[in-house]
């Protein structure tokens, strides 16, 4: 009997349908039979935590991780471990990786931070967020590879994981491949304030979009699912220092201005509502960290497009203003997370020196 993808949900109802699959497991456990379950790595080095040949979906990926600094400091707390550990993987032998993102930022919390927080694909979970897991299915039709490498300078790292997955004999072939890139601009590109706060948080117009900071842009036929969005404030002022304001702005397959989905404003696009001050996490969307007084501090956000995946037949640019009309010159940083038919556009991840956090 052929092993394919198959019609397979994950809902509750669906559980009782009766499959064919091979259900497979790499991990870090203790090949000696000890209790020493981890990969150890030492600066520069790479864990492969998955390398498989033939046809699957890894179905959950669960880490952990800790260095002697982030056992003496609670882990995502300064300093950035998460930031120095990156997660890769490849599908089919293709070359260029379709995912390469800092360990934490991919599973949902940026600023090399950690949170408890729940969400359907993501989960943070404790102690104090320590414990990572994401459900996002990743297919692979022949072959796939998943590594985290350290560029830890000072210490050695050890990292703990499973990788489940199934096996298949065959992948349909309108069966897309799991991608998540991650990007920074620190400072945006904005205008330097004036004596009206009014005017420079919500002054101006922007008619074009081409200065919007840029969560995803991708060639070929997919869907984009979702993002992880965080914004560091670098305007000190004791004036009401909102970060937001800043319109989703999604162009699909060339659209010239006015772009297909147009939103309303930062807070809006990840489904909550008036400049949040609270922590919030729903399977689709929200707030693990809210900024503090005034929105000082870091901000991370989520949503994730599991029910209404924005389709694209040639091309995608999902981009977002920094503050209204782009006015803002903060830290952004974002993981954005699609599917879509090889080959991908290209991408590098930014060197490590340009992913710290600072103070």
């Amino acid at each position: 009997m052929t092993v394919d993808y198959g019609p397979h949900g994950s809902s509750l109802r669906d559980l009782p349908r009766l499959r064919r699959t091979r259900r497979r497991r790499s991990s870090s456990w203790d090949r000696t039979g000890g209790n020493d379950d981890r990969a150890s790595l030492r600066p520069g080095e790479t864990a492969t935590m998955l390398d498989v040949a033939g046809a699957g979906v890894v179905t959950h990926l669960w880490m952990t991780v800790a260095a002697p600094r982030s056992l003496r400091r609670p882990l995502g707390g300064t300093d950035d471990l998460l930031r120095r550990l990156v997660l890769r993987a490849w599908w089919d032998g293709e070359e260029h990786p379709s995912v390469a993102v800092p360990l934490g930022d991919f599973f949902g919390v940026g600023h090399g931070r950690t949170t408890n927080f729940v969400s359907l694909p993501l989960q943070m979970s404790p102690e104090d967020g320590k414990a990572f897991n994401c459900w996002f299915a990743m297919p692979f039709g022949s072959g796939a590879r998943m590594e985290v490498t350290s560029e830890v300078d000072d210490a050695d790292v050890v990292v703990y994981f499973y990788v489940d997955y199934e096996e298949l004999d065959s992948l349909d072939a309108d069966i897309g491949r799991f991608h998540a890139q991650w990007r920074r601009q620190n400072p945006t590109a904005g205008v330097r304030p004036g004596p009206s706060n009014a005017a420079y948080q919500f002054g101006g117009t922007n008619l074009t979009g081409r200065d919007n900071y840029t969560i995803l842009e991708a060639e070929g036929h997919g869907h984009y699912v979702g993002c992880v969005l965080n914004i560091q404030n670098r305007r000190r002022t004791r004036k009401w220092n909102w970060y937001g304001e800043g319109d989703d702005m999604i162009f699909i397959d060339g659209d010239e201005w006015p772009p297909t989905l147009h939103g309303t404003g930062t807070e809006d696009y990840v489904n909550t509502a008036w400049c949040p001050t609270q922590t919030y996490s729903a399977p689709y969307h929200g707030v693990t960290l809210a900024g503090g007084k005034n929105w000082r501090g870091p901000v991370s956000l989520y949503r994730f497009h599991v029910e209404d995946p924005v389709v694209f037949e040639r091309s995608i640019r999902v981009s977002i203003e920094h503050g209204h009309a782009n006015k803002r010159s903060d830290d952004w940083s974002s993981t954005a997370y699609w599917y879509q038919a090889e080959p991908h556009r290209p991408f590098e991840l930014a060197p490590v020196e340009d992913r710290l956090t600072g103070p």
